[in-house]
């Protein structure tokens, strides 16, 4: 078995589930399922379950439940046991017929004793017992109709979405994202004045509301978890506010104190807010393929870090729009496919050009050895090329079950190249250079009036002019490079000129996307007043002005813009002495920056492991949808 890692992690924890679900009914949630998705696939689930049904379904209030000849079930789930959670549990079970329940959760017992208010020190008392579990199997049994019923609650830490050996993602936190100086204000109102907060840092997590503090617990949970699975004693270091208050709490937890004791390696786990840098995620400078993929296709129903391919070209439907849903999507994750696999992280460590190429040459291989009639063909790739080698699999049952993961990203690799949006991609990266290159040597009012003639009504822009949101990715691009800046005596009038006239394209629209109904807080254009529109402006512009100070605080770092060079993106911490390096980004992460990080660490200091984890992979869309969300401070958890 290879070293221990965020593959082995995720598939030691989904055997155990396996071990449990044979000819069982099985609901996942929508976090677990994409944990399956990308650890091992849900052929390896349906084929531990056995039988000629599909016994897989979605755990919500109104999934159907079991008939009298299916006794098992086994519910997978992310969160909590409590509140919605166990009334859903109730719900289904109570209009099934099972004899023998099995439940589930990636969250241990002692962030359960947590939740139910339990103090510290009679939390200690109860080490090895499971009192919240007993309980749960108690009731389990009573929703059952039998209390001879069998019924069993236990904790595996379903954490991770392994995307490659050195990225894996928290589907469960895909919300997480850190504060902002406006959280604040928030904060205070529920404080005493002799007791409200100056900055945010002077944040911590007593200061925190409890949905919050428990979503990080529940987190910190399954981190540690991880630790315990790499046989490492972590050593916990932050960047930024929220991450500050998250490496605390995993230095305190007390449930891995005994771990840390016995662990023989050691690691250093690094946390960074996301907020301290936005520029990386809202840019276009990336030059990756997956990127591309992920920013133009759409996204996989449920999840937050795949997307759908469509896979009609290789069906004899014609290739309507309307016969799209009637196949279903392919997808980039390609868990159980080792050649499938092989190319996904071939495309994630290559840049954009390399990776077309590579896409080619495994198309070019996979056809060769099935023998299909090849045609070589050297030069520039293109998305017809690649058409044309995929459509020789179509007619070939064989070659296509065998080469079935390969094509999916052979698909994806042609649609993404082929979408309108891909070619403003380079729009966006012309107008950033622009932008970084006003940033050094202009004030931020001169940005901003740069930006005022791209801002154009619906009945006005052409394919190649910007829509609503892809002027907000373009304002976060503006503040976040500017950091502080000095406010000058036109940059009121500027931002007042884009505040009105934004406002009176929101209002233009003939349709609000579900991002423009979250910042307007209308679901249709016809009820957005101007003044509303004009409302959410100034509000918007008030995150903006949170995210330019983001750095504020920071005694190093305070830049991610060095005039002279274009394409300088991040600030990076130094790697620390040991020899394990888990570099922690609250808030998501790009796919080109953890390139960069697995590359750049060992570069300067040989030897080093690097392993990213994040929130989420990001697409510059993914950026306002955060940074503009209502609920950071108070996550649903379900209660």
């Amino acid at each position: 078995m290879s070293d221990p890692g965020v593959l082995s992690f995720t598939h030691q924890g989904w055997e155990q589930v396996l071990a449990k679900v044979k000819r069982a009914l099985v609901y996942l949630d929508a976090a677990c399922a994409e944990s399956l998705h990308w650890g091992c696939g849900s052929t390896r689930l349906l084929e531990a379950v056995g039988g000629p049904a599909c016994h897989l379904r979605e755990f919500e209030p109104t999934a159907v439940g079991g008939g009298a000849e299916q006794p098992k079930a086994v519910f997978v789930l992310s969160c909590l046991l409590k509140g919605r959670t166990v009334e859903t549990l109730r719900d289904i079970i109570c209009r099934s017929h099972f004899q023998y329940c099995v439940v589930v959760t990636a969250v241990n017992h002692a962030v359960h004793l947590t939740a139910n208010h339990v103090p510290a020190a009679a939390a200690a008392e109860l080490e090895g017992q499971q009192p919240v579990f007993e309980q749960l199997e108690e009731k389990l049994c009573e929703w059952m109709g039998n209390m001879n019923y069998t019924a069993e609650v236990l904790h595996v830490p379903l954490l991770l979405a392994p995307a490659a050996p050195h990225l894996a993602l928290t589907p469960a936190f895909a919300s997480l994202f850190p504060l902002l100086p406006r959280d604040v204000h928030l904060l205070n109102s529920a404080r005493p004045d002799k007791r409200r907060l100056g900055s945010l840092g002077e944040v911590d997590a007593t200061a925190l509301p409890p949905e919050l503090l428990l979503q990080i617990r529940c987190l910190v949970s399954g981190l540690s978890s991880l630790c315990e699975h790499l046989g490492v004693r972590e050593e916990c270091f932050a960047v930024g506010s929220l991450s500050r208050i998250i490496a605390a709490d995993l230095a305190n937890y007390a449930p891995a104190k005994n771990r840390r004791k016995t662990a023989a390696g050691r690691a250093s786990v690094v946390f960074v807010d996301r907020t301290l840098d936005l520029t990386g995620a809202v840019g276009h400078h990336g030059d990756n393929l997956v990127e591309k993929m992920l920013s133009v296709l759409p996204q996989l129903p449920g999840h937050t870090n795949d997307v759908m391919v469509n896979m009609v070209e290789l069906t004899a439907l014609h290739t309507e729009e309307e016969n799209w849903n009637a196949v279903a999507p392919g997808c980039l994750a390609q868990s159980s496919d080792m050649a499938g696999k092989a190319l996904w992280e071939a495309l994630l460590n290559t840049k954009h050009k390399e990776a077309v190429m590579e896409v080619r040459r495994h198309l070019v291989e996979a056809a060769s050895r099935e023998n299909l009639p090849i045609k070589m063909s050297m030069g520039r790739v293109t998305p017809g090329q690649l058409t044309t080698y995929i459509q020789l699999f179509k007619n070939n049952l064989k070659a296509l079950v065998n080469h079935c993961g390969l094509l999916q990203l052979g698909l994806a690799t042609v649609q993404t190249l082929k979408h309108p949006h891909t070619a403003k991609w380079d729009n966006f990266l012309a107008f950033e250079r622009l932008l970084l290159q006003s940033v050094g040597e202009s004030t931020m009012s001169v940005v901003l009036s740069q930006l005022l003639p791209m801002i154009k009504p619906s009945h006005q822009r052409t394919k190649d002019d910007y829509c609503p949101e892809e002027l907000l990715i373009l304002l976060i691009y503006i503040y976040s490079v500017s950091g502080e800046f000095t406010a000058d005596k036109n940059l009121g009038e500027a931002e007042e000129n884009v505040k009105k006239t934004l406002a009176q394209v929101f209002c233009e629209e003939s349709e609000l996307s579900p991002l423009l109904q979250k910042i307007t807080g209308c679901d249709s254009s016809i009820n957005l007043t101007f003044h509303k529109s004009k409302i959410a402006m100034d509000e918007l512009f008030t995150s903006l002005r949170d995210v330019a100070g983001a750095r504020n605080l920071m005694k190093q770092f305070k830049s991610v813009y060095v005039p002279g060079n274009h394409t300088h993106q991040v600030s990076r911490p130094h790697p620390s002495d040991h020899p394990l390096l888990i570099f922690f980004v609250v808030g998501g992460v790009t796919v080109s920056e953890a390139k960069m990080i697995k590359d750049l660490v060992p570069s300067l200091k040989p030897g080093t492991q690097v392993i990213v984890l994040s929130t989420r992979l990001l697409k510059p869309l993914n950026i306002p949808e955060l940074l503009f969300a209502t609920d950071r401070l108070h996550p649903d958890l379900g209660f």
